[in-house]
């Protein structure tokens, strides 16, 4: 969509996410739903005199609304695309906003310029970085999408803890360093059975599968009848995993992702709501858990930098 289209203004108002940057045809930088951003500044609860830090500034959108609201001294946006930043200080300034816009990695922060009050993610994370933690003051708010949903906490008595929002949320990862599907190397691979059926993968047990597999991409080879065949699934260590329609599994990798499907299967036989999951950041351990913090979970991994 270009700016001299009829229809231009229809398309930046409407409560869709749009691609706003590609490279080689792949997405690198989307602009996510309206509806969706204003859901996520509600649960952060800004108010005046509040120091925001934002990780991913992505078109500055959501920069622009924060400085609007705080005042430029008040919000600090981050991202790790050096041309997204200088694109964003030149619409920030032509909008009449000078926030401060930091070119590096968000999930270490950026302590200079805080303690902050709120912190806000508009991408997908595979954890809550610690440093973000350390670097708020007591009683703040963070909003993060994690998996396929958003988490909000609130840091206290030195740690970080909450529940997830209702709704869903579908954000691109935090660019990290990662190892595609080994797809081709589990011809190798012993073959076992399973009983859960593949549909269960991209429907039911979608959203708990994004939890417990921090990172987890899934695929799907269609049948003759625009049916399932098989799903795939990886992890950025390399992991991989394949189930097709006959129960017939193949996985390999330091993690044995089919087995941690196993897992959720026995313990969602209907699909759960976000709602129902929460998540605990301390400087030891951050876990994600299921109805209360001493129920069933998942450990997830310490967020390393770029």
């Amino acid at each position: 969509m270009r700016q001299d289209d009829e229809n231009y203004l229809d398309g930046v108002y409407a409560d869709q996410a749009l691609t706003t940057q590609l490279n080689g045809g792949d997405s690198t930088s989307p602009s996510s739903e309206p509806g969706l951003m204003l859901t996520m500044l509600e649960a952060l609860d800004v108010r005046p005199g509040h120091r925001v830090y934002e990780c991913g500034t992505g078109t500055c959108w959501n920069a622009a609304l924060l400085a609007h609201r705080l005042g430029d001294a008040n919000v600090t946006t981050v991202d790790v695309d050096p041309g997204l930043t200088a694109a964003a200080v030149e619409r920030l300034a032509a909008a009449g906003y000078h926030p401060v816009v930091h070119t590096g990695d968000g999930a270490a922060g950026l302590p200079e310029r805080g303690p902050f009050d709120r912190v806000i993610a508009t991408c997908r994370m595979q954890a809550i970085p610690w440093e973000w933690v350390a670097q708020s003051v007591e009683d703040a708010v963070m909003v993060v999408p994690i998996g396929w949903g958003l988490a909000r906490v609130v840091v206290r008595d030195g740690q970080a803890q909450g529940r997830f929002l209702p709704g869903g949320a579908y954000f691109m990862p935090r660019r990290t360093l990662a190892v595609g599907p080994r797809f081709d190397s589990l011809d190798d691979s012993p073959v076992t059975t399973t009983t859960v059926p593949i549909d269960d993968l991209m429907d039911r047990l979608q959203f708990p599968l994004s939890l417990a597999l921090p990172g987890c991409d899934t695929c799907t080879w269609p049948d003759e009848k625009d049916g399932i065949h098989a799903v795939g699934l990886w992890t950025p260590d390399g992991s991989t995993a394949t189930a097709d329609g006959t129960g017939h599994v193949r996985q390999l990798g330091p993690r044995r992702l089919w087995d941690t499907i196993e897992e959720l299967h026995a313990l969602f036989p209907t699909a759960p709501d976000r709602d129902e999951f929460g998540i605990t950041v301390t400087a030891e351990r951050l876990r994600i858990w299921w109805r209360s913090e001493d129920g069933p979970g998942w450990d997830l991994p310490q967020v390393v930098f770029a």
